[in-house]
């Protein structure tokens, strides 16, 4: 059985807001470029207040950048 994980859809919602740098989502919503990072990676689950102002910074619900899956990986 995989482990239950926050997955997202950052990287590539940074491309479709005209190439958005790692750098440029960090300071839009006030975090590190490592933390961007840790997140499009899936080795960060973010907080709730990280998650609603990363879903703000691209004017999308939460839904829409976040989700709940299970983790195939093993």
């Amino acid at each position: 059985m995989g482990k239950n994980l926050v997955g997202n859809h950052i990287r590539r919602l940074r491309f479709d807001h005209n190439e958005m740098t790692q750098q440029q989502l960090a300071d839009k919503v006030g975090v590190t470029r490592q933390t961007i990072v840790a997140l499009e990676k899936g080795n960060y689950s973010p907080s709730l207040e990280l998650a609603f102002r990363i879903a703000h910074a691209f004017n999308l619900p939460l839904e829409e950048v976040f989700f709940y899956g299970e983790n195939t990986k093993k």
